[in-house]
């Protein structure tokens, strides 16, 4: 059975250029060294042990993992994402796909955050040109050339531009389709990549983008020092998914090689840190499903993964006490479902409502008092 379809090449897209922006990211930059906005002692003894058994896994050669919402990025802690990456205190960031395009966006012209509801009247809504080619076709060179979704845009923005391929060696990578499972993926890929050049005339060979405010980005950063910055999207949860170029198989390719990297991550964090810093949904849904596939194996091999230590920060009150377990059903923290997913994982857990600029700032000048820096 056959269904009507949206067309995408109906819809007029727009100019960032004409946007109006609520954030601007040398006015909501928070720096390192930057003193919290909170100093009460539940909020210093959640930061404190955070920071101590940071140390501990750092010495200790095991991850510390930063799992974050687009708030995160969006409020201006890029800086400090950067600091605690260059100092080796994170080993892993990883985002929603909303994180990813706040993180662009800043890095482009210096501004995100739309007016949604005056947009959304308007018809105008993540209708915007430069967001949505840029990063669908940056995902479209990267799925063809193994990278991941966060990857793929953190080299954007660092070479500054995309390296868009002959026709020749796509046509020589469909070709030899039928040469085992790793280059039939790349075929399908570079058919993808061959079909939107064509479908939408782009130009091959070097195209130059400007990011005048890179220094800002966190998943430049990352693919500067060498540190996986994963990216994990919901099929139409981004405005990239409304402009015609967007390829859903090009970024499920992305996504796909981010989930088994971020599950990788996770399989080590025996002695470990998982900090989930204001996501309520894709932090705790990719957490669990990775933890069981680590842990389905490290009862196969006899090794240990039963000690992480996840901090999970967020704006939600939560009068339960999460170090008894799960709260029964009739208590209305039992539907607080992020903290009860990451209270089933088994490790130490804690919970700290905060606001995520306050825990972040209150963390790093912890640790570089540690470090005296």
């Amino acid at each position: 059975m056959s269904f009507p379809e949206f067309d995408r090449t109906r819809l007029r897209l727009y100019s960032l250029k004409e946007r109006s922006n609520r954030a601007r990211i040398e006015e909501e930059q928070v720096k390192p060294g930057e003193a919290p906005g909170r100093s009460d002692e539940l909020f210093r003894k959640g930061v404190r042990e955070s920071a101590d058994r940071i140390r501990l896994a750092r010495k200790a050669g095991r991850p510390v993992m930063a799992v974050f919402g687009a708030h995160s990025v969006k409020n201006g802690l890029g800086p400090v994402f950067i600091h605690l990456m260059e100092k080796g205190w994170l080993t892993h960031l990883a985002t929603n796909g909303a994180g990813i395009i706040h993180d662009w966006e800043y890095a482009f012209q210096g501004e995100t955050s739309e007016d949604v509801k005056v947009n959304v009247r308007e018809g105008r809504f993540g209708l915007w040109q430069e967001t949505g080619f840029h990063l669908n076709l940056a995902l479209l060179l990267g799925a063809r050339e193994g990278l991941g979704y966060g990857e793929s845009i953190g080299r954007l923005i660092i070479r500054g531009g995309h390296d868009v391929p002959r026709q020749a060696p796509l046509l020589a990578d469909i070709a030899r389709a039928g040469d085992g499972a790793a280059q039939a993926a790349k075929a399908a890929a570079s058919a993808d990549l061959l079909a939107a050049i064509g479908r939408f005339g782009i130009p091959q060979g070097w195209m130059p983008v400007q990011h005048p405010f890179k220094k800002f980005s966190i998943q430049a950063a990352a693919h500067r020092l060498g540190i996986p910055f994963t990216g994990h999207p919901m099929i139409g949860h981004d405005i990239i998914y409304t402009h015609p170029l967007n390829s859903c198989a090009a970024i499920g390719r992305c996504a796909e090689r981010d989930f088994l990297r971020f599950a990788h991550s996770v399989s080590r964090l025996e002695g470990g840190v998982y900090l989930s810093i204001g996501s309520a949904v894709m932090s705790p849904m990719i957490f669990e499903k990775s933890f069981s596939m680590a842990r389905n194996v490290a009862r196969q091999t006899g090794q240990p993964l039963d000690n992480p230590y996840l901090m999970i920060v967020d704006l939600a009150e939560s009068r339960w006490d999460w170090t008894r377990g799960e709260p029964p059903m009739e208590s209305p923290d039992y539907y607080l479902r992020f903290n009860k997913t990451f209270s089933r994982m088994g490790g130490t857990m804690r919970y700290l409502s905060a606001d995520n600029r306050d825990f972040v700032t209150a963390l790093t000048l912890e640790l570089d008092q540690e470090a005296g820096s």
